[in-house]
């Protein structure tokens, strides 16, 4: 017998494995196409990318992985030569969709167009649903936004069509209620230019609020970046019921981990418990994830999932991620940074605030916290709905609770309103009837949009100043957040609390074991509220708000009319002179929390979300300066004079002179808005110095050009003085992990030097020395 070559034995090995191979093909789950969405032609679900990005990455590791680590390191863009740490190594992403609400489209839309592109990369929408302000009910208050929006509705239709973007039009609801209708699916990655972005971690998709910038980087081809997450886990047992709902789980989260505790991290929920929670309710868990600072939140695939994906007409999808269930699951002995155990059969209703959304109270104490901190007890308003709770499921047991007040002859006692998530969820309500059962007690019917959530609400019944309580089922309750009046207290629980507080008008009242008087004279308890999780009829789509891009999109032009107060054209930011900076004057000392909506207020500044000149004279408006306790005051370091926090920050500008802002801790927390970076990059500043910074308003600095820097000893930060003038030393040899150096000249000649952090890496630094990510992507582009 002839004596083979070594390399003619390889040969054959690899003949004889192929052939064997060729027996017994298994398919691959590639082999499938399934589209991504049912209003989307030729994208497709990459669970293939999935599959292999694992084979490497569980090469690499060698351990059990988390069911975030698998879609996360799934879409990696190198899996072999990634560095992968929690919380440590910074990953380059491709995620699979972008969605951005109009608010923050305009300014993404904006960036994008200067970009240079004529397509976005990556399946993208915009939702229109910020700019409706609620005022006296749905169809009227939409006519009215319609009207007074024409331009930026127009430019968003134009552009969209122009770039071949999804546009769903006003009236079609809240941003994340429509993902998770049409475009979330388990596995996914998705980012989106809106802080609750989370919300679809429902569908077992991870997905991340970020600024537009980072929306413009994907819809651009470029990687996205995210700092390596570290995990969470909640182990669910039990099973919910009675007044208990989901909401309560996220109140209890939030009061375990505070609005920073998330911060760095990805929250996955798992255990037994988690069966008895239906889709939308896990989604309303994820989507107030925003407020302990997570980066995202999920939910593992199962049953409940498969039923709502069949119940939007989504069964293609369900039989996919079936397919695909053991990458849509944690591995069996896989590690968390930090557990939180959950006995959902143990767990109380739960009401945070007021002010904060992690002042989180079991419902049996709550009425002694509101006599123990003079809290306003008399209930004025009472609000459902929102992108957090606004489900059919919702809606149904909210509805069982009024019509239980029917029959016993009850109307609401104080004012209450109802805000529909979507065309869709409004339309099946109206039909099966929730919505008449609202209107028969009082109840206002507001339009499909965020409205009083993120403070469009022209609010009557109380002037500004005075004290007053609400409770809502929204995510957020800042100062101020809802309807501008720093002295409401605002407060958080359920869509069944709230509906049940609205009759007793009270904030003492507890539903589950008080009692209130009927028409009749006689006491009656609520029954436990009870609903469908999806609706018995099937979903009714109502009217049809969407438009898709044309076939032919050169013709199409862009609308922006250069005498518009509302939309402008951008201009690139100068890049770093290369010069260390010297005698910056302290713009504003800010005192305690700041978050995005102390430094660019919602409201009536939403309509200039597209004109970055005129949004900046909102710049840090509502921040609470630390010399005088006083917001919007603070002194111009050259002239002597006090004058408002934008005004003063122009004339530095006008005058070639750099400033910086001293923070609190969790700077920036809140909203994803990158107006909070932007403005005051325009308006000539260098650095926000702090004690800590929330995720993604850190990354908006850096996108924009801005120092985001931290004190590397935090007390560091009492040792500033509002009237000092910094420099800012080790700029020349800016590099990773390496200290800056602050010099505080202060006023007496004394001086301080302290150690400052950061977190930038070698990508972020080339951001700052080219004045902007875009400044960099734009260069790239000529070259």
């Amino acid at each position: 017998m002839p004596i083979l070559s070594s390399s003619t034995r390889d040969a054959m090995r690899s003949l004889q494995r192929l052939a064997a191979g060729m027996a017994t093909a298994v398919p691959r789950i590639g082999d499938t196409k399934v589209p991504m969405s049912l209003l989307e032609k030729g994208a497709y679900i990459n669970y293939q990318r999935i599959e292999d990005n694992l084979a490497v990455v569980r090469d690499r590791l060698q351990r059990p992985l988390t069911l975030s680590e698998k879609i996360v390191y799934g879409h990696l863009d190198d899996p072999h030569n990634q560095d992968i740490v929690r919380g440590t190594s910074y990953l380059k992403l491709r995620p699979d969709r972008v969605a951005c609400q109009d608010a923050t489209a305009q300014m993404a839309l904006l960036q994008f167009m200067s970009a240079g592109m004529d397509t976005a990369a990556v399946p993208t929408t915009v939702h229109c649903d910020h700019l409706i302000e609620a005022q006296v009910g749905g169809a009227k208050d939409l006519a009215r936004a319609v009207d007074l929006n024409k331009e930026v509705y127009d430019f968003l239709a134009t552009a969209t069509a122009k770039y071949g973007l999804g546009f769903w039009k006003p009236g079609s609801g809240i941003i994340h209620q429509i993902i998770l209708e049409n475009y979330a699916f388990p596995g996914g990655l998705m980012i989106g230019t809106d802080s609750h972005t989370p919300n679809a971690g429902g569908l077992g998709m991870v997905a991340c609020g970020v600024g537009g910038a980072d929306a413009v980087d994907v819809m651009a081809d470029i990687p996205w970046e995210l700092k390596c997450p570290n995990v969470i886990g909640v182990n669910l047992t039990g099973k919910i019921g009675g007044w208990t709902t989901p909401k309560d789980v996220i109140l209890k989260v939030a009061g375990i981990l505070t609005v920073k505790g998330g911060t760095g991290a990805i929250v996955e929920y798992h255990g037994s418990g988690v069966e008895s929670l239906s889709c939308t309710g896990m989604a309303t868990i994820c989507n107030m994830g925003a407020e302990i600072g997570a980066t995202t939140s999920l939910f593992p695939f199962n049953r409940r999932m498969v039923d709502y994906l069949n119940a939007t007409k989504r069964s293609e999808i369900a039989q996919y991620a079936q397919r695909f269930s053991h990458n849509l699951k944690a591995d069996e002995g896989c590690e968390y940074d930090q557990n939180i155990e959950i006995n959902l059969s143990e767990l109380e209703p739960h009401i945070s605030g007021p002010f904060t959304p992690d002042l989180a109270t079991p419902l049996s104490k709550f009425a002694e916290e509101v006599k123990k901190n003079n809290w306003p007890q008399e209930l004025k308003v009472a609000l459902i709905g929102s992108c957090t709770n606004s489900s059919y499921e919702d809606m149904s047991r909210s509805a069982s609770i009024a019509r239980e007040a029917t029959e016993h002859g009850l109307s609401v006692k104080s004012k209450f309103t109802i805000t529909p998530g979507s065309e869709q969820v409004r339309a099946t309500i109206e039909r099966d009837g929730q919505i008449g059962a609202f209107e028969e007690v009082g109840g206002l019917v507001l339009a499909n949009a965020c409205g009083p959530c993120i403070g469009q609400w022209d609010r009557k019944d109380v002037k500004k100043g005075e004290v007053n309580s609400i409770i809502t089922s929204y995510n957020r309750n800042f100062t101020g957040r809802n309807d501008a009046n720093p002295a409401t207290h605002a407060f958080v629980a359920s869509p069944d609390i709230v509906t049940a507080m609205a009759f007793a008008g009270d904030l003492t009242f507890n539903p589950v074991s008080d009692t209130l008087i009927g028409s009749d004279g006689k006491p009656f308890k609520f029954s436990d509220p009870t609903g469908n999780e999806l609706p018995p009829r099937g979903y009714d789509p109502g009217q049809n708000t969407f438009q898709p891009p044309p076939a032919d999109r050169a013709t199409v032009s862009v609308a922006v009319d250069p005498k518009s107060d509302r939309l402008q054209l951008l201009h690139p930011f100068t890049a770093w002179n290369g010069e260390t900076p010297f005698d910056l004057p302290v713009l504003i000392k800010v005192k305690g929390k700041c978050t995005t909506d102390h430094i660019s207020a919602g409201g009536p500044w939403l309509k200039y979300r597209g004109h970055l000149e005129n949004i900046s004279q909102n710049c840090l408006i509502g921040a609470i300066n630390s010399e005088n306790g006083e917001a919007n005051k603070v002194k111009n370091q050259i002239t002597g004079e006090y004058g408002p926090v934008p005004q003063t920050a122009a004339y530095y500008r006008d005058k070639g002179i750099k400033w910086v802002v001293i923070g609190d801790s969790n700077y920036g927390e809140g909203s994803s808005r990158e107006h909070a970076a932007l403005e005051p990059r325009y308006l000539g500043g260098l650095a926000i110095i702090t004690r800590s910074f929330a995720r993604i308003h850190e990354t908006n600095l850096k996108k924009q050009g801005m120092l985001a820097l931290t004190f590397a000893n935090p007390e560091d930060y009492d040792k500033i003085q509002p009237s000092d003038k910094v420099d800012i030393l080790g700029l020349e040899t800016f590099a990773p992990g390496k200290n800056l150096t602050l010099v505080a000249n202060h006023a007496d000649g004394s001086k301080d030097e302290i150690s400052l952090a950061h977190s930038f890496n070698e990508g972020q630094i080339e951001w700052f020395k080219a004045g902007s990510a875009l400044n960099l992507m734009a260069a790239k582009a000529k070259q």
